[in-house]
C-alpha cells in the first residue's frame, strides 16, 4: 500500500500565475470592447476599474512565479497522472473553443447577421467554462459559465429584437464578460494565497 505523502507541487502555483496573465489579457480585451461600445458616454470608469484589476493580476502573477521556487519541484504519481489528464482535456477544450468561435462567426456572417459576431463569441466563451468546471472540479466555473452564457444569450436576443443599439450591445457584452474574467482572476489570487499559507508563507506582501 502506498504511503506517499501529498505535497503541493511547484506546478500548482505556477499554473495559477499563468492563469492570472491570461485573465489580465482577457479582462482587458473585453473591457476595451465595452469601452468602445460606450463611445465616450461615460467617464472611462469601466476601463479604469478593469485596467487596475488587470495590473493587479500581472503583479500577483509575478509574485507567485517568484514564490514558486519555495514549492517542491517533485510531484507525486497521483499528481502527475492528474496533471496529464487535466492538461489533455484543457487542450481539447481550448481547441474546441477556438473551432467553435470560428464556426459561429462564419454562421452568423453567412446568414447576414454580422452584428451577432461579438455575442456569439461570448456565447462560445461562456459555454467552454462548463467542461472546464468538470475537468478541474471547480464550482466557480459553473457560475462563470452561467453568467457569461446568460450575457451572450441576452446580447443575441437584444440584437435580433433591436432592443439595444450595436454600441450598447458591445458595451453590454464587453463589460459582462470582463466581470466574468476579472472574477476568475480575483479567485485565482485568493487560491494562490491559500497555497502560500499552506506551506507557511502566510505573510503575503
Amino acid at each position: 500500500m502506498s504511503t506517499e505523502k501529498h505535497v503541493i507541487p511547484r506546478i500548482a502555483i505556477q499554473s495559477i500565475a499563468t492563469g492570472l496573465i491570461m485573465m489580465a489579457c482577457f479582462t482587458l480585451i473585453w473591457a476595451m470592447m465595452g469601452h468602445f461600445g460606450l463611445a465616450g458616454r461615460d467617464n472611462n470608469i469601466e476601463i479604469i476599474v478593469f485596467g487596475l484589476l488587470a495590473v493587479l493580476f500581472i503583479i500577483r502573477s509575478i509574485y507567485f512565479f517568484g514564490q514558486a521556487k519555495k514549492f517542491p519541484a517533485s510531484m507525486t504519481e497521483a499528481d502527475k497522472e492528474r496533471g496529464k489528464k487535466e492538461g489533455k482535456w484543457f487542450g481539447i477544450i481550448f481547441g474546441a473553443e477556438g473551432l467553435g468561435i470560428f464556426i459561429a462567426i462564419n454562421i452568423v456572417r453567412n446568414i447576414g447577421h454580422d452584428d451577432l459576431t461579438i455575442p456569439v463569441i461570448a456565447l462560445v466563451v461562456g459555454l467552454h467554462f462548463y467542461p472546464l468546471a468538470k475537468v478541474f472540479k471547480r464550482k466557480l466555473d459553473y457560475y462563470l459559465a452561467t453568467w457569461s452564457t446568460l450575457i451572450a444569450v441576452l446580447s443575441i436576443i437584444f440584437t435580433l429584437n433591436h432592443t439595444l443599439s450595436p454600441n450598447d450591445i458591445l458595451a453590454f457584452t464587453g463589460i459582462g464578460l470582463a466581470i466574468a474574467t476579472s472574477s476568475y482572476g480575483i479567485y485565482m489570487i485568493y487560491y494562490g494565497n491559500q497555497l502560500l499559507k499552506k506551506i507557511g508563507l502566510d505573510r503575503i506582501s
